[in-house]
């Protein structure tokens, strides 16, 4: 926008000075000030059209002609310099919207309007000189720079293609590991249900033959020995089935989605751990909250922030709490509403015990959630009782 305000005031300030320069009635002031209203109204115009070149080109010939027009010398006054300075713009305007050709058509035209000035006032051969020189220069810079833009923008053309097939390589690539990563998994998790699981199952079984065998004293006995072997076909189940599942949370999978978020969207991600959490004992489900935590607040600042940068942060103060934080810069001082996606999330960590706060600061935006980390102790305990 301020490069808007600034092409307007380039364009007012030698219009002012150009109608300053004439002394004439008050009549003829009315129908030069005309020429510039009706000027301006195109100028204003101009934005709407520039992804139609053909009609830009016609409006950027006309706007010349009424330039040449609204400012033709009356008879005794002499040649208006600032004339030239508007037909600059206007092809400087034509050389940055235009191709060529249509360039070609607005400067035939301002090249027309500037010889029948030259024709019509009676100027020294050292101004006209000068005149014919600066236009000169004029055209050239125009087509050098014409030159140029044609250069950048197929550079740019080039860049974009490469990138979005480095991009297309790099999700391929994400894709085709991550696939591996499953079919291993899901390996893995046969062998130990072929293998761990069926004989578990056997041990059931020939405790259950052993206990309708045995003497009443021993079956006491027995009884929590297979109690035992349930317990543990029953964790060797759930592993085989976390084993299988294709979402995968936890520290490993926040580390592969910075990674994908720093190839594939180009944001930055500042990614701390502090002391005590990566040795935090986090059940499977606190472990893939977290992720999907993380997930959708990196989510929502591509989605609803201009900041390019995060941090992510990760803590266990005193190993009885884990701690996890989002913050991004934002510049903008609107509030902000709670969308599906942090109500979502909120919803997610209190159905586990956990807390989740949301702030927005000066020039930060940070979301912070806080869950309970079972004891040691009592994990074992649990595992073990029976």
């Amino acid at each position: 926008m301020k490069v808007y305000w600034i092409w307007l005031l380039f364009n007012i300030s030698p219009w002012i000075f150009a109608l300053a320069f004439f002394s004439v009635s008050m009549v003829e002031l009315l129908w030069r000030l005309l020429g510039v209203a009706i000027y301006f109204v195109i100028f204003f115009v101009m934005p709407l059209v520039t992804n139609k070149p053909v009609l830009t080109m016609i409006l950027l010939s006309l706007n010349t002609c009424i330039a040449v027009i609204t400012l033709f010398p009356s008879q005794g006054d002499g040649f208006n310099p600032f004339l030239i300075l508007i037909l600059s713009l206007l092809i400087g305007e034509a050389c940055y919207y235009l191709n060529f050709r249509q360039v070609s058509v607005v400067v035939m035209v301002g090249m027309a309007g500037i010889i029948a000035l030259l024709l019509s006032a009676e100027l020294s051969i050292f101004t006209t000189g000068f005149i014919v020189i600066y236009v000169v220069f004029l055209l050239t810079a125009s087509f050098k720079y014409k030159q140029t833009k044609y250069q950048n923008d197929d550079l740019r053309a080039r860049y974009d293609a490469l990138l979005s097939e480095y991009r297309s390589v790099k999700r391929r690539l994400s894709s085709d590991e991550e696939l591996a990563r499953q079919e291993e998994r899901v390996l893995i998790g046969h062998e130990i249900h072929d293998s761990v699981g069926h004989k578990l199952t056997a041990l059931l079984m020939q405790l259950e033959v052993f206990r309708l065998q045995a003497a009443e004293d021993d079956k006491s006995q027995i009884e929590s020995l297979k109690e035992l072997a349930n317990q543990s076909l029953e964790e060797t189940r759930n592993a085989v089935k976390m084993l299988k599942s294709k979402d995968v949370g936890g520290l490993p999978g926040v580390l592969r989605l910075i990674r994908k978020l720093e190839t594939e969207s180009f944001i930055r991600i500042h990614f701390s751990v502090k002391h005590g959490a990566f040795a935090a004992p986090l059940t499977g489900e606190q472990s893939f909250v977290i992720y999907r935590s993380v997930q959708e607040a990196l989510t929502n600042i591509m989605k609803h922030s201009n900041a390019r940068e995060a941090e992510v942060m990760f803590e266990a103060p005193g190993g009885s709490i884990f701690r996890f934080e989002i913050n991004n810069p934002v510049k903008n001082d609107n509030r902000f509403q709670e969308g599906f996606g942090l109500a979502s999330m909120r919803e997610r960590i209190e159905k586990i015990g956990g807390e989740l706060h949301v702030q927005k600061t000066d020039g930060q935006f940070i979301v912070r959630g806080l869950l309970k980390i079972a004891d040691l102790g009592e994990v074992y305990d649990s595992n073990t009782t029976g």
